[in-house]
């Protein structure tokens, strides 16, 4: 099983910035896939972003392309996510996913961190 915390959530005006980041513990960091998702208010849970266990490959949700940027340090056990040009439709809680080499699901979860953005 792999343990997953998130930090770096906050409030921030529209048009700022936020650098979310999570740390992976109970597994080799490098054989996992890592995602971001969130769930905004009364709405359901969301793909964000995500990249490859050795960094070759991400992938984003429209909504974000080209203001989030997804990243990780395998010598930290850490995957960010750097959130530029926030929107208010940006808040949500966000959370970070683990996927395991040769499983097709997301299976460890963190317990998210709150991003709001204000207008």
């Amino acid at each position: 099983q792999v343990q997953l915390v998130e930090s770096g959530g906050g409030l921030v005006q529209a048009g700022g910035s936020l650098r979310l980041s999570c740390i992976a513990s109970g597994r080799a960091f490098n054989y996992l896939d890592m995602g971001w998702f969130r769930r905004p208010p009364e709405k359901g849970r969301e793909f964000v972003a995500a990249m490859s266990r050795v960094g070759d490959s991400t992938s984003y949700a429209d909504s974000v392309s080209g203001r989030f940027t997804i990243s990780r340090d395998n010598a930290k056990n850490t995957v960010y996510l750097q959130m530029n040009n926030l929107k208010p439709e940006d808040t949500a809680v966000y959370y970070c996913a683990a996927r395991r080499v040769g499983v097709s699901v997301y299976d460890s979860w963190g317990q998210g961190t709150q991003v709001t953005v204000s207008s």
